[in-house]
């Protein structure tokens, strides 16, 4: 039994979609996206360790999700933030998890390679939580990565609360996150939703679990194309393309 649980965020609207339907249920060589994320994610722990966040078009989004694996599911009533999904998800997190994975159901292009060698480092490295993040040359719209002088991973800033200086920073976040859980309970607990937008940010346990000391590394996404977001109908003619030269090969 695998002591690895994933969380998948996929409660979203998509509104820069400019569609009605739920974004994870947007297709991708004739599959809605989540079905990536779902299926890479079986090759990685049990099914029953899979915790799909569902919101928007839920029940749409549940009937899909099932037809791919016998995942949870955890419903998030308001779009208050990806720290406020989670939360909404922890109750259905097994007791004998060690490390919760969390990934994002709108970055379809993850492989279960990456998230495998992901958790390794993770453990190997016996960080309490490991970041995932990539270098870009253009990092506009993404959280920066914030390092101390020994790259230890002090913070994540979002692009609209970041100051001049951060927005120069070209180590983005993935948005994927693997850390113990009893860390995760803790500091889940502690977010706010003081910033810019008046979410609860996923990303703020980062600074949360720094300031108390705990381990936080960083793995770097050595493909970029794996962690991108899915966010209008732009990205996702992008993902299209990205799938369809996998698929050739």
């Amino acid at each position: 039994m695998s002591k690895d649980s994933i969380v998948i965020l996929a409660a979203g609207k998509g509104t820069r979609m400019k569609s009605t339907k739920a974004k994870v249920l947007h297709q991708i060589c004739g599959k809605p996206m989540i079905y990536y994320v779902i299926n890479e994610s079986k090759k990685v722990t049990d099914e029953d360790n899979i915790v799909v966040i569902v919101g928007h078009q839920s029940e749409e989004v549940k009937t899909f999700a099932r037809s791919v694996g016998n995942v949870k599911f955890a419903y998030q009533d308001k779009q208050l933030g990806t720290g406020h999904a989670v939360k909404c998800g922890m109750p259905e997190i097994k007791e004998n998890v060690e490390n919760v994975v969390i990934l994002c159901g709108d970055v379809p292009l993850i492989r279960s390679e990456t998230i495998n060698n992901f958790i390794n480092l993770h453990k190997k490295r016996k960080n309490d939580m490991t970041v995932l993040a990539a270098y870009v040359d253009n990092p506009t719209g993404y959280g920066r990565i914030l390092q101390d002088k020994n790259n230890d991973v002090i913070g994540i800033v979002e692009e609209s609360d970041a100051s001049n200086n951060q927005k120069k920073i070209n180590l983005i976040n993935a948005g994927i996150y693997c850390l113990k859980k009893d860390h995760l309970e803790h500091s889940i607990k502690k977010i706010n939703a003081e910033n810019a937008q008046g979410e609860f940010y996923l990303p703020d346990i980062v600074s949360i679990l720094y300031k108390e000391s705990k381990k936080i590394g960083v793995d770097i996404c050595k493909d970029f194309s794996e962690i991108l977001g899915v966010n209008d109908i732009k990205d996702l003619d992008v993902a299209q393309g990205v799938m369809e030269i996998r698929v050739g090969n």
